[in-house]
């Protein structure tokens, strides 16, 4: 996906304020008096999961009339360093986006209890008062998506690339397994990591496990690997199989190939975050799932029609999954949640 302009801009004036040296964004000079700045684990690029941290972060700061800033990391310690000049520019608010913030963010909020801290899509233990967190109920979207495929796999193999084998990561795997095969018996699924050194920005790693899974007869692989997903969507159209995106609508950018998205609104529930706390409601915890619309699949978007994706063909299994949502808002299919284990 490409960048806007704006955030092409602002990650170049960074790089001229990047501390230490170590090729991090974060800036030494003071911030304006009223300002949001977002702290990335990775350079945003095309990972679509960061841009919409972008996305919320900017549109909360223009709504409380604030400047925004963008701070990318590049590993644990430019992280250390982008969260420290973070810091000593004194913002209204600093948001660290994913669990790569869940060390630093366990002792930096408690050592500057008049900063207020917001992370997204997780939360440190032992939260302090100053830090909010916003995470998402993945594995409703994830089962929603499984359900699909269940129903749309011929070969009733199925599998998932995933950027890591971690718990968290987890929430996009088993999930979508459950769901196959609460609807097609006898289905079964295999995951494959992409892991190496960059597990969430690397195409080629992820186009070769997706390949490695086809190759083993399946006919539906899920990405799950961020800015790595491209590459499970050229395997796949390559094999004439199937694939799900994650996070935003990525049936566009392999046009009928893959099916739905295991959508997750981050911008939406980071620009509430932001604004809340600028209102001056801090700390706490907000959990968004199928319930609050805080995730979901295109399938049930009013849109799905137009959305590109090839589950819009298939109004039988559009109706199976609006049933399965209803019924795990209602309470009565629980979704396991593999980050609880």
């Amino acid at each position: 996906m490409r960048i806007s302009p704006l955030i092409a801009a602002a990650a170049a004036l960074l790089t001229l304020a990047a501390c230490g040296g170590q090729g991090t964004s974060g800036g030494t000079a003071a911030a304006p008096a009223k300002s949001v700045i977002l702290i990335t684990p990775n350079p945003v690029g095309t990972n679509s999961f960061l841009q919409l941290g972008v996305k919320g972060a900017e549109a909360a700061a223009k709504e409380i009339g604030a400047s925004f800033k963008l701070y990318e990391s590049k590993d644990p310690t430019s992280i250390a360093q982008n969260v420290d000049a973070a810091v000593r520019a004194k913002p209204a608010v600093i948001v660290g986006i994913s669990f790569s913030f869940d060390d630093v963010f366990a002792t930096v909020p408690k050592q500057h209890p008049d900063q207020q801290f917001l992370q997204v899509d997780s939360c440190a233990k032992d939260q302090a008062a100053n830090l909010a967190c916003v995470s998402f109920k993945e594995h409703e979207a994830a089962y929603l998506a499984g359900i699909e495929a269940g129903l749309l796999t011929k070969s009733g193999k199925i599998g998932v690339v995933a950027a890591l084998d971690s718990p968290f990561v987890h929430r996009w795997i088993e999930p979508f397994f459950a769901g196959a095969a609460s609807v097609k018996e006898g289905v079964t699924g295999t995951p494959l990591y992409v892991g190496g050194a960059n597990p969430f920005s690397d195409p080629a790693r992820a186009k070769s496990q997706a390949q490695a899974l086809i190759g083993r007869g399946g006919d539906i692989v899920a990405a799950a690997a961020s800015g790595g997903n491209q590459g499970v969507f050229e395997a796949a159209a390559a094999a004439g199989a199937k694939a799900f995106g994650v996070d935003v609508n990525q049936c566009g950018q392999s046009a009928g190939n893959v099916i739905d998205n295991v959508l997750k609104n981050v911008d939406v529930a980071e620009q509430a975050a932001i604004k809340e706390i600028a209102s001056g409601k801090t700390g706490g915890v907000k959990v968004y799932g199928l319930a609050e619309g805080g995730v979901g699949v295109n399938a049930l978007e009013a849109d799905v029609a137009s959305s590109g994706c090839t589950v819009a063909a298939s109004p039988e299994v559009i109706a199976k999954v609006k049933q399965a949502r209803d019924d795990i808002v209602a309470g009565k299919i629980t979704v396991a949640d593999p980050l609880k284990g």
